[in-house]
């Protein structure tokens, strides 16, 4: 009997809890979101089922020494898997749109208010809100959400608050795949009909001289100006340079597809881990969610307002739509502006357009989160 005994108190039944109950819920949610409708499936799925695991009770799987707490120490606590997914995000991304239109790198300066503005945001829950109690580099954290950068959000949290780490992971990378949800109202609202209407001639072609000397020239700036940005950047201009050179693609192909897909199953799955019942049912939880929201928004209206500001002293317009690319969801938020394009006038081809303020998100938030991290680290 004794045995029967200790066999039934090590079944999963017997250690079940209602948060336990819960969690699973969420991250079947996530799943089905990743299946259904297709919300970044690639992070989602593996997000969703790391929680699951994570939520398997008395099995430690989450712990340091099980299964995903090994795959955690080995990329995450040390912010080393949001660096290889930045070489391969650079090794895909083309600066072409960005150096043929040069002033739309400001459309992605203007989305980053959203990080500013949420750290602001979270200090003032913590000071009115007594059940929420974020510090200084809990917002720091919390604001980079704004970017919709889930790499650099999980980078950034693994430096400034590492256990607000899934929360911010879960919220950076849903906001990510709701973006077709939540920026086409925010565009209609700040445009009129004839902006969005507007159409834009073809860019002219960019030279692979300039496509080289761009990402030497922006690690340059920043070993100068921002030391604290330079493993984000330098992993994404690194990448960058791979592909452009034309001399090594190898490498160049290894970066976009091998390499970035190992790195996005093992990351999922490390953000997964901190899906535990215990550490996310918590009021900050909701208060992290609410704050996120709010940072897409600010930096979805900042791109669209500040395009609005510079035509009123350019003498050649641009469609202010191509504003709510600022935020760095690539190449998501480029197609979202494209759709809402076309749906106005159906001869209008903005993506390429888009791309433009939509790579320079990335940039943007990578030295926004360098800027936090020399701040606050």
């Amino acid at each position: 009997m004794e045995s029967v005994d200790k066999l039934v108190t090590a079944t999963g039944i017997a250690n079940l809890t209602l948060g336990h109950m819960v969690m699973i819920g969420v991250c079947l949610t996530l799943i089905y979101l990743a299946i259904k409708r297709e919300f970044e499936p690639l992070l989602l799925l593996p997000i969703g089922f790391g929680g699951l695991l994570a939520n398997v009770p008395i099995a430690g799987i989450s712990e340091a020494e099980g299964f995903l707490g090994i795959i955690y120490n080995l990329g995450v606590s040390n912010g080393l898997f949001p660096l290889l997914i930045f070489m391969g995000v650079g090794a895909m991304t083309d600066f072409g749109p960005l150096l043929a239109n040069p002033k739309t790198a400001l459309l992605g300066a203007a989305a980053q208010f959203g990080i500013f503005g949420t750290v602001i945001g979270a200090l003032l829950l913590s000071q009115y809100i007594p059940a929420i109690d974020f510090s200084v580099q809990d917002a720091a954290a919390i604001g980079i959400i704004g970017g919709a950068d889930g790499p650099t959000a999980i980078f950034l949290a693994s430096r400034l608050s590492e256990d607000l780490l899934g929360p911010i992971a879960v919220a950076a990378y849903s906001y990510m795949a709701l973006v077709p949800l939540i920026q086409p109202p925010i565009m209609n609202a700040l445009t009129t009909e004839a902006e969005r209407k507007l159409e834009m001639k073809q860019l002219r072609k960019v030279r692979q001289v300039e496509k080289i000397v761009f990402p030497l020239t922006v690690f340059g700036l920043c070993l100068l100006l921002l030391p604290d940005a330079t493993p984000l950047i330098g992993a994404l201009m690194f990448g960058n340079l791979l592909t452009e050179a034309g001399v090594a693609d190898r490498l160049a192909g290894a970066a976009k597809n091998e390499l970035i897909n190992i790195v996005t199953i093992l990351l999922g799955l490390a953000v997964g881990s901190k899906l535990g019942a215990d550490g996310f049912l918590q009021i900050e939880t909701l208060g992290i969610l609410g704050l996120g929201l709010v940072a897409f928004c600010i930096g979805t209206a900042a791109g669209v307002l500040l395009a609005r500001l510079i035509n009123l002293v350019s003498a050649e317009p641009m469609n202010p739509l191509i504003g709510a690319a600022g935020v760095s969801a690539v190449p998501m938020a480029a197609r979202v502006v494209n759709k809402v394009g076309k749906d106005n006038n159906p001869t209008n081809y903005l993506l390429m357009h888009a791309m433009g303020p939509n790579v320079a998100g990335v940039i943007g938030s990578a030295v926004a989160a360098g800027t936090l991290l020399a701040l606050l680290g």
